[in-house]
Order: structure tokens, then C-alpha cells, then sequence
């Protein structure tokens, strides 16, 4: 007799739909569809439970390609949907994903925001320091000196930092990954997914099409702190002098329900009460 209250066993496949990615070849978006269906296996659980958000640009065709709830919302705009989705629908489990272009630029201040409240939302952030969908310009993390067609000497401007923003204004937890390596990052997803308020995962994900010298990244990523961060004025300087390529979880504050505070209203019911006359 079968047990019928013994936990479903998921696999990554369960969480893959029949729809083809159409990235480029090598594209770093393909490891990170394979590290999340990996995560959400391991969540254990079913994709009716899950729903993924995502705004405008080639990471963004994302949640197509799984077979949770999906959300393809205009540009810059996955933040403020996710987080409505979450307050209305707490018991789902809601994860939104981007770019740097997408998330950084007409996003930003949602970014911002986001991290300010502190809603239980993991953002997921594929960076490959380029728009790539509008054909190569510079993203708010491209390098100041890099050269394209379409900025031939490079934009001069100090890239962003979003990390270090994060922590500056409330994230409780910040890591990187890499798409080199899906069964590290399947593993941060799984505990930014966890995390109690919102987490972000920035992810290196090499564009080679525009960008073919992102190949050296392999290379070029290595560990991060070995402990995470406690402490937000000590994670913000460790970001600062990272080099961009340190891998692992930087910052890991309290989560929300130890500090009440940190979210004064994180269920629809709770905020209708304050406006109640």
C-alpha cells in the first residue's frame, strides 16, 4: 500500500516545459534554467505552488520555459509585480528574475525599493553587464572602458554596483553565482528561495554573442567570503572591494520575523488594516 502522506519526490525535468529556449548558443541563461528547475526539485515543491516574474529583455523569456506560473511583465517593471503577487498570494512560493538592464536601469527604483521593504522575494538577476535583446549597448554594470558600435569609446561612467546598493538599502541576504558552475547556483537559489524577505542573487551569465571575452570568466570567478556577512556597514565594504567576480553569499541579515519591523506590513489583510478609518 502506497503512503499516502510520504513527501512528492521531484525531479528538474518536472519543472521544464516544452517550450525551446530560443537564447543564443552558450548563452549563460541556460545554466540558470538549469540551476532553477534543480532548486525547485530540491524545494520539493509542486510548480502550481510556484510563480515566476520576470520583466523585459533575453532573461526574461524565463518563465516560459519552466512549467510554474508565469508572469512576462513590461520592462523594469518584475519587482512591483512580484511584490503584489506575494502580498495578495502569500502561500505561493514567487520568484522574480531579470537582467542587469531590465532590474538596474528603468527598474532601478523599484530595485531600490524592493530591497527597502523587504517582502519575501528572491530576485534573481542574470548579469551580463550588456543589453543583449537591443543589440549590445552598455548596461548600468558594463565596464566604463568597454568598446562597441554602438559606445566606441566606452561610456566613462562608474558601473553599478548592486550589491553593495542592496545592502545599502535593506536586502537581508546578497550572493553571487555563476552559470559555470548550475549545481553551486542551484544551491544559492535554493537559500536566497528560503530566505524570510527579500534576496538578492546576482548571477554572472555570459553573453557570448556580444560580449565572446565573458568566455574568460571561468577563469576568472573565485570565492567569496567564506562566512557570510553579518554585519551591513562590514558587507557593504567587502562588496566595494570585490572585484565582481567573488561567488557565494556576502550578506545574510536577520530575516524577517525575527525584526518585525524590517516589513511593517507584508500581508494584504495587514495592509488593508492601516487603512482602515
Amino acid at each position: 500500500m502506497n503512503d499516502l502522506a510520504a513527501p512528492i519526490r521531484f525531479e528538474a525535468k518536472d519543472f521544464k516545459s516544452d517550450v525551446k529556449p530560443i537564447w543564443c548558443p552558450g548563452c549563460g541563461d541556460f545554466g540558470v534554467l538549469a540551476a532553477l528547475t534543480r532548486a525547485l526539485a530540491q524545494l520539493g515543491r509542486p510548480a502550481e505552488q510556484v510563480a515566476v516574474v520576470s520583466g523585459i529583455g533575453c532573461s526574461s523569456r524565463l518563465p516560459a520555459y519552466t512549467t510554474a506560473y508565469g508572469f512576462h511583465g513590461v520592462h523594469g517593471r518584475a519587482l512591483p509585480i512580484a511584490t503584489g503577487l506575494k502580498l495578495a498570494r502569500p502561500e505561493l512560493e514567487v520568484i522574480a528574475v531579470g537582467g542587469d538592464g531590465d532590474g538596474y536601469s528603468i527598474g532601478g527604483n523599484h530595485f531600490l525599493h524592493a530591497c527597502r521593504r523587504n517582502v519575501d522575494i528572491p530576485y534573481i538577476v542574470m548579469d551580463n553587464r550588456v543589453y543583449g535583446m537591443t543589440k549590445g549597448q552598455p548596461s548600468p554594470t558594463t565596464e566604463p572602458d568597454w568598446e562597441s558600435e554602438l559606445s566606441p569609446e566606452g561610456t566613462g561612467l562608474r558601473p553599478f554596483n548592486p550589491m553593495a546598493l542592496a545592502v545599502a538599502a535593506g536586502a537581508t541576504f546578497v550572493a553571487r553565482g555563476f552559470t559555470g558552475d548550475p549545481n553551486g547556483l542551484a544551491k544559492l537559489m535554493v537559500d536566497a528561495i528560503r530566505w524570510r524577505g527579500f534576496a538578492l542573487l546576482e548571477v554572472l551569465s555570459p553573453c557570448p554573442t556580444f560580449r565572446p571575452e565573458q568566455k574568460e570568466w571561468k577563469e576568472t570567478v573565485h570565492p567569496g567570503p567564506a562566512v557570510p556577512i553579518e554585519d551591513p556597514a562590514r558587507a557593504a565594504a567587502a562588496l566595494l572591494e570585490d572585484d565582481g567576480f567573488g561567488v557565494g553569499v556576502f550578506f545574510r541579515g536577520p530575516q524577517r520575523g525575527d525584526k518585525p519591523h524590517l516589513c511593517a506590513a507584508t500581508t494584504l489583510a495587514e495592509i488593508e488594516r492601516e487603512f482602515t478609518l
